[in-house]
């Protein structure tokens, strides 16, 4: 049998395959794609030309970089919260416990949770309903760092802008928001993500999606997030909003 040098494209049950062949020995390497959600015009994805001119333009982006250095994707549907504790904690250089997986001391979303943790709320409880934005708030809190909670009908939108703002410019806190998807156009129901950085002109706040298999990170409208804090959570009873993290 001849075999070409060059790499073909072959079709397998609805499969694309790259057949990569070197003299008579093929090997068979899967084409994979990511394939997010699509986005709702009113969302900018920050992997979009639009999206990177909006972060350069940014002078509030302080968090962007110590946390977009620890971004990581929640390990199941219901871990945003846990995501962006980890996520946070590990932005802000707080002392990490050992992390199974590597000889190295690191948050991850399995030793941010422990026993202090868990007399909040049990972790199979979390995998169940996920986290409100009060135990959130407490799961920070067992840390060296103080989370300062916002609910979303105590805040109107100069307020909201005024102190996201404030804090996206300043490199020694962060925040964190608890939001409904759907008052995004995303789908569908409530989520909990950092938040990186504020663009003036267009007057929209980057969101670093924890769940990443199903949206890209967005700048969404200021007056749209506001919104998406001030909705009821049925867990809590009360609205949705944003935690002010910063250490001790």
């Amino acid at each position: 049998m001849h075999l070409s040098r060059s790499i073909k494209q072959s079709v397998l049950t609805g499969t694309t395959i790259a057949l990569a062949t070197t003299g008579l020995t093929a090997v068979f390497l899967p084409k994979l794609n990511a394939q997010p959600l699509p986005l709702s015009e009113n969302l900018v994805a920050l992997n979009s030309d639009h999206g990177a001119l909006l972060l350069r333009q940014s002078k509030a982006k302080a968090d962007y970089v110590p946390l977009s250095t620890h971004f990581v994707t929640q390990i199941n549907q219901a871990f945003c919260g846990v995501a962006s504790v980890s996520m946070v904690l590990n932005a802000m250089a707080v002392d990490a416990p050992a992390a199974e997986a590597w000889d190295q001391n690191y948050f991850t979303q399995k030793n941010t949770l422990n026993a202090e943790t868990e007399a909040i709320i049990a972790e199979s409880l979390i995998r169940r309903q996920g986290l409100t934005l009060a135990e959130l708030a407490e799961i920070f809190e067992t840390y060296p760092v103080d989370a300062e909670v916002h609910y979303g009908s105590e805040l109107s939108l100069a307020e909201f802008r005024e102190k996201a703002i404030a804090n996206l410019k300043n490199p020694d806190d962060f925040m964190v928001i608890n939001y409904l998807r759907r008052a995004i156009g995303q789908q569908r129901g409530g989520h909990i993500s950092p938040v990186a950085a504020y663009n003036a002109a267009t007057d929209r706040f980057l969101v670093l999606d924890v769940s990443r298999y199903k949206y890209p990170p967005v700048w969404v409208k200021a007056s749209e997030l506001w919104q998406s804090l001030d909705t009821l959570d049925s867990t809590s009873g009360k609205t949705r909003g944003m935690l002010l993290v910063q250490r001790r």
